[in-house]
């Protein structure tokens, strides 16, 4: 039988699920394995589910889960090497698992749709947004090209972009990444499959465009009857928002249930473990530490602005930092939350020397660092450090680890060699790093494994302060667990004060002892943590806290669904 007999075409409305509806995905013993040096590996180990219409099943766990892999297995997009070994994958009671990629050409964007993870990569740079749109239309639909152009529009309008007779003609760098992802979404929803694949499609967004995005496919999915497959390793979303979850460790999946019942009684320790590490569901947050009496504030921001001229004459100058005060305390964490563009890392760069600020001041341990030229510069970088975001990209690819953390000691401190190697074992040490690792280079580390690194390094000078910027945003929820609790024992052994700059209010809320909270450019909120959540001084800090995952969901209440989607991330 031809499946496209069985899956609903575009204009008609899937059915909606039903506990004795047909499933329209059906995963049954999958196995799957890459040949490595030929030698075949198995990754993903005997998986069997299913998905209704009108169904989200969330796939959550650790990178190298198999979670990514078993949703390539899906739609044929398993990499050169990856084979699979034995199951089959059904799609509306039609097996698809050994179809030729010409065969399954035909059912990707019209059948299964691929939401991928990164909006700016994943659109052709050269091509306008209504090219790409009307692209997947083109290929599997004959119309006029007057009814194509039209269709693209009243997609782009469906995805709440405004202006989308502008956006037509515009190119991927000139939206944000929002507006990135609703296009890719327009592209995934055009043909009205029976299947979307969400592959981590919020990762690299900011809270509050995060959920706007998932409003928008939740949705989508009430009307169309759409089935949702989520892949995630963010616990507190999937709990939010799938309705049943399948929890993946090597390869094989631990536990799986409706997610209010998993949330409310996980049964596996993998999942209790992976709950109690997520900072939405986690009711842990830290209490202010006694104020040391008689010492300075480590940092200072006295209404610090800072201007930057676009191009243009007559282009109105971007206002990025406007009249921002606040203080830090020693041995305290103070966070900046935000969206992209609120003036986090603008902030950050001036704190660091790297910037001055076109007006106001900036004091760190007292010494006031917007005069400071040369010599003096470069020798108060010693009391500051950054840690990147980016594990993966912030450390030089070339050396070996032993290298990456000693460097800053010999552009600082005349030492011998033996006590640089003193040093840079110490401080693998206190950062948990085997020695053994320090011969390696980063591709041999693990994503946690790479950020001790970077901690080691901005540490290895010791520094009274560390600006930590989305250090931990780039890794998984047990790694993320990890590299908080080794930042917040640091702090304890070496008094170090930390400037945390996050857009996740949940880790935001328990690490830091106060918070400001930005706007376009503009501090809207300030104040103790424990203040900030529970008595917003402002809409803005309200709606952060109310875009955190798992917040709106309550074990055993039905899933909150949005109203109107507009268009408020340019």
């Amino acid at each position: 039988m031809s499946l496209l007999h069985v899956l609903p075409g575009p204009g008609r409305k899937p059915a909606a699920a039903r506990d004795d509806a047909a499933p329209v995905l059906e995963l049954d013993d999958v196995c799957i394995a890459y040949d490595e040096a030929g030698v075949r590996l198995r990754v993903v180990h005997n998986v069997t589910f299913r998905i209704r219409a009108g169904e989200v099943v969330a796939l959550v766990g650790e990178s190298g889960s198999g979670k990514t892999t078993t949703a390539q297995a899906i739609i044929g997009l398993l990499a050169d090497n990856g084979r699979l070994e034995q199951g089959g994958i059904r799609l509306n009671g039609v097996d698809i698992a050994r179809w030729p990629q010409r065969r399954l050409d035909a059912l990707r964007g019209a059948r299964i749709s691929l939401i991928p993870q990164d909006p700016t990569s994943s659109l052709n740079p050269v091509k306008t947004i209504g090219g790409q749109v009307a692209e997947i239309l083109a290929i599997h639909e004959r119309m006029p090209r007057r009814e194509r152009d039209a269709r693209v529009i009243a997609l782009l309008s469906r995805v709440g972009l405004s202006h989308p007779e502008l956006r037509v003609h515009q190119y991927p760098h000139e939206l944000s990444g929002g507006m990135k992802q609703r296009v890719l979404i327009a592209i995934a929803i055009a043909l009205r499959p029976a299947l979307i694949i969400a592959d981590e499609p919020t990762s690299a967004l900011d809270v509050t465009v995060q959920k706007r995005i998932l409003d928008l496919i939740d949705e989508l999915r009430r009307e169309f009857g759409t089935a949702v497959l989520l892949v995630t390793h963010d616990l507190a979303l999937a709990a939010e928002r799938a309705d049943r979850l399948l929890v993946f460790r090597h390869g094989r999946i631990q536990e799986q249930g409706p997610a209010a019942e998993v949330l409310r009684a996980p049964k596996n320790p993998y999942t209790r473990q992976l709950f109690n590490d997520a900072p939405a569901l986690s009711a842990r947050h830290r209490s202010p530490p006694p104020r040391q009496t008689g010492s300075p504030m480590a940092i200072v921001a006295e209404n610090i602005s800072k201007t930057f001229a676009l191009g243009g004459k007559n282009a109105t100058p971007l206002r990025a930092v406007d009249q921002v005060s606040f203080s830090v305390a020693p041995g305290t964490t103070h966070s900046l939350v935000g969206e992209s563009g609120s003036g986090k890392t603008t902030l950050a760069r001036i704190l660091l020397g790297f910037q001055r600020p076109g007006a106001g001041r900036a004091f760190i341990d007292g010494t006031d660092i917007t005069g400071l030229e040369g010599e003096a510069l470069r020798r108060f970088r010693q009391k500051i450090q950054l840690v990147y975001q980016n594990p993966f990209s912030s450390l030089d690819p070339s050396q070996r680890l032993f290298n990456i953390i000693e460097e800053p000691l010999r552009n600082f401190d005349p030492l011998s060699t033996s006590e640089r190697r003193r040093r840079v074992e110490e401080m693998a040490d206190r950062v948990a790093l085997p020695p053994a690792l320090l011969n390696r280079r980063p591709r041999e580390l693990s994503g946690g494994q790479r950020q001790r690194v970077a901690i080691a390094r901005a540490l290895i000078l010791r520094p009274r302060i560390l600006i930590l910027d989305e250090a931990t945003s780039a890794l998984d929820v047990t790694v993320q667990a990890q590299i908080l609790a080794l930042l917040q024992e640091l702090q304890q052994q070496l008094g170090l004060t930390y400037l945390f700059i996050s857009h996740d209010l949940a880790i935001v809320r328990q690490i830091s002892h106060s918070v400001s909270v930005l706007y376009k450019g503009r501090q809207v909120d300030a104040g103790p943590v424990g203040r900030i959540f529970s008595r917003p001084g402002d809409e803005y800090t309200r709606e952060l806290i109310n875009a955190i995952p798992g917040r709106r969901r309550d074990a055993g209440a039905a899933r909150p669904y949005p109203g109107a989607i507009h268009e408020h991330d340019r």
